[in-house]
């Protein structure tokens, strides 16, 4: 099989990183996520992944995080089954395909351009696909708006400048009726500290987004309500974490601060 080159800027070449972790996850003996799609993907192309110097802290947070977006995301489905879901800044991600979806439901892929191209490449067709640049408006023009929403924001949120995260967050609150968001939800300590890890300084990215307080986006006149802050150091997947890990991982969960400063997932109803 030949695997196919990609030519990615260093935003979007993250995806290759969160690929790559799905991937590793699904080779452990004891898989967090188990997503083997996200496997074969990575044979697909042309990368050395081994540059990426991926920990397993990074693997375990990254397959952590994305079952319990995936379980938001189904829980969500289950009482609306003609729903619309944007899956935001997806790059290669299989949610669509771990969710499964009923057939009323509308799920949206939304990426650059660049990286939208790619989708039929490498996975078969679940999803409707949707280039955009998300901190620019008008993009939200090609969607339906009479229908509840589930809305994704999975690792999007340091990559926006400025106020854009917040900007989009009101223009999708504005354009469905009601829906949720979901996203894993950095402080600022934790966003700061990105550009500190090792993947991160290969991939040469400044990140810089990020909130402490989980009502904060409660101020952002985005008509959002939390219902739900998951601190990830505290749930039971964390048994299947690798030594010193766990044990890591356990010290932390003893303090809520600390916690907050490792993987949480947030939910708001709008």
């Amino acid at each position: 099989m030949q695997r196919q080159r990609l030519t990615l800027d260093p935003i979007q070449e993250t995806l290759l990183l969160t690929l790559c972790a799905r991937a590793l996850d699904s080779k452990l003996p004891h898989p967090i996520l188990g997503d083997t799609r996200s496997a074969d993907l990575t044979e697909k192309i042309d990368y050395d992944f081994a540059k990426l110097k991926v920990k397993p802290s990074l693997i375990c947070g990254t397959a952590l995080r994305a079952k319990k977006l995936d379980q938001a995301v189904i829980n969500f489905l289950a009482d609306h089954p003609n729903a619309i879901v944007l899956d935001l800044g997806c790059g290669l991600d299989t949610r669509v395909f771990r969710c499964d979806p009923p057939t009323g439901v509308d799920w949206y892929d939304i990426d650059f351009p660049e990286i939208i191209s790619l989708r039929p490449q490498f996975l078969p067709e679940r999803s409707r696909l949707l280039g955009a640049d998300l901190t620019t408006p008008g993009w939200l023009d090609a969607l339906p708006r009479d229908r509840p929403a589930m809305i994704v924001a999975e690792g999007l949120l340091p990559f926006m400048p400025g106020d854009t995260f917040q900007q989009m967050t009101r223009a999708l609150t504005t354009h469905f009726p009601t829906g949720e968001l979901a996203l894993n939800g950095y402080t600022r300590f934790a966003a700061w500290a990105m550009k500190y890890h090792p993947t991160i300084k290969t991939l040469g990215i400044t990140a810089a987004q990020g909130f402490d307080n989980p009502h904060e986006p409660e101020t952002w006149d985005a008509a959002l309500a939390l219902t739900d802050e998951q601190l990830l150091t505290r749930v039971p997947e964390v048994t299947d974490f690798p030594q010193p890990l766990r044990a890591l991982t356990r010290l932390m969960s003893l303090n809520t601060g600390l916690s907050r400063q490792g993987t949480r997932i947030l939910r708001y109803r709008f």
